[in-house]
């Protein structure tokens, strides 16, 4: 059964910086193309960043340059770097993860607030 664990999620002032993981299990992680998305009130679930097994690595336009996408095969967990961090990246941000079948993570809140 192939899980992906978010965390690292919570609540940031403007400018501030967090760290998202994601431990997935059930699959041969290294081989597997992996993405963070995210979903703001009312809006589309949009890509944000996208990592792939030979390390090629696609940002959105909206954060290049803010965030940073990478991964531990030895652990099979990927990371989303988020610095410079602004109101307009508050949503629910989740993993993904594809090589022919895809899976989606539960999940976590990011709020960037004063």
């Amino acid at each position: 059964q192939v899980q992906l664990v978010e965390s690292g999620g919570g609540l940031v002032q403007p400018g501030g910086s967090l760290r998202l993981s994601c431990a997935a299990s059930g699959l041969t992680f290294s081989t597997y193309t992996m993405s963070w998305y995210r979903q703001a009130p009312g809006k589309e679930r949009e890509l944000v960043a996208r990592i792939s097994s030979d390390l090629k690595t696609v940002y959105a336009d909206s954060v290049k340059g803010r965030f940073t996408i990478s991964r531990d095969n030895a652990k099979n967990t990927v990371y989303l770097q988020m610095n410079s961090l602004k109101p307009d990246d508050t949503a629910v941000y989740y993993c993904f993860a594809i090589r022919g079948r895809a899976y989606w993570g539960q999940g976590t809140q990011v709020t960037v607030s004063s």
